[in-house]
């Protein structure tokens, strides 16, 4: 079967930060350790930005520990932060589940018309990531998260974020220092990604992406195991959603199984998509996990290593 799609376009870029900006801090997914949030914001607060945090975030649901409270208040919490107009971001305090959940709660008209801002997270927030790509057209971030243990205590993951908000012209070149080209090659189109579990997860749902085509495909994933992964990815290609992508940065797979299994099935599973592929790039639920815009046009080298974007990720 021939599929036709248009191939993905650049995305709305929203504005870098300034010192003593505002952002909100929200949990749309899991549950937050205080004292985890506490030192995440002392962070914030040290690169003279001024979080505030939103009401829910530290609630816990009275039935399904495994979410930040009940699916509505997640949804308030990131509805009202966003329509803030005092509020330059919106960072996530952690991933874990429940974007899922929440996301057709928001009034996606609503956020769409209260202008682009600076969006960020990781893990399951891949599933915002994708509905601000297609119901908003909005660039965002996928990056350390307020209250990760990695960024709490990673000077790498912090540094990179801290320059990707505040000063991202320094920044256009992104280069973990021990990629690999698992494909060699370089190149070009507009960047998207995340946990690619969530990806196929969203294969379906009434506003998902339906190809990756003339995208630079940024993916990683936690706790899969390689048959798990063979069957993630078997699913985007039966589905035609791989058709055309024009190269692939892997991430980390942090328990998901000894690396030469989960390496045989990215050379079995992407190697035959006649693009470049580069692993091991350092973003994801690694240790000093760099910051990785989505939705912008971009240059990969997977001989080098490097992801070179054509203007900085923040305007």
């Amino acid at each position: 079967m021939t599929r036709t799609t248009a191939p993905i376009t650049p995305l709305t870029r929203p504005a870098r930060l300034a010192p003593g900006a505002r952002v909100a801090v929200v949990a749309p997914s899991g549950p937050i350790p205080e004292e985890r949030l506490e030192a995440g914001l002392d962070i914030l607060r040290g690169w003279d930005l001024d979080p505030v945090v939103a009401p829910h975030v530290l609630d816990r649901h009275g039935e399904f520990d495994y979410l930040a409270g009940t699916d509505a208040d997640r949804a308030a919490d990131f509805q009202a932060a966003w329509c803030d107009p005092d509020v330059a971001a919106v960072l996530c305090a952690r991933g874990g589940y429940g974007a899922q959940r929440m996301v057709d709660l928001l009034d996606w008209d609503a956020v769409r018309a209260a202008g682009p801002k600076v969006f960020l997270g990781f893990s399951d927030i891949t599933a915002l990531h994708e509905a601000f790509a297609t119901r908003v057209g909005l660039a965002t971030l996928h990056g350390p998260m307020v209250a990760a243990v990695d960024f709490l205590k990673n000077t790498r993951a912090q540094d990179h974020l801290r320059a990707t908000l505040l000063e991202p012209e320094s920044v256009r070149t992104i280069a973990s220092g021990e990629a690999v080209a698992l494909v060699p090659g370089k190149a070009r189109g507009v960047t998207l990604g995340g946990c690619v579990s969530l990806l196929a997860a969203d294969l379906g749902t009434p506003h998902a992406r339906t190809s990756a085509r003339g995208g630079l495909l940024l993916i990683e994933d936690i706790g899969e195991e390689a048959y798990r992964l063979d069957r993630i990815l078997t699913q985007l290609l039966r589905a035609g959603w791989l058709d055309g992508v024009a190269g692939v940065a892997l991430g980390s797979w942090v328990d998901c199984g000894p690396y030469e299994g989960l390496r045989a099935v990215f050379a079995d599973r992407l190697g035959g998509l006649g693009v470049p592929v580069v692993e091991h790039f350092g973003f994801g639920h690694a240790e000093g996990a760099l910051t990785m815009p989505f939705g912008l046009r971009a240059e990969l080298d997977a001989d080098a290593g490097t992801l070179t974007l054509d203007e900085p990720a923040l305007a």
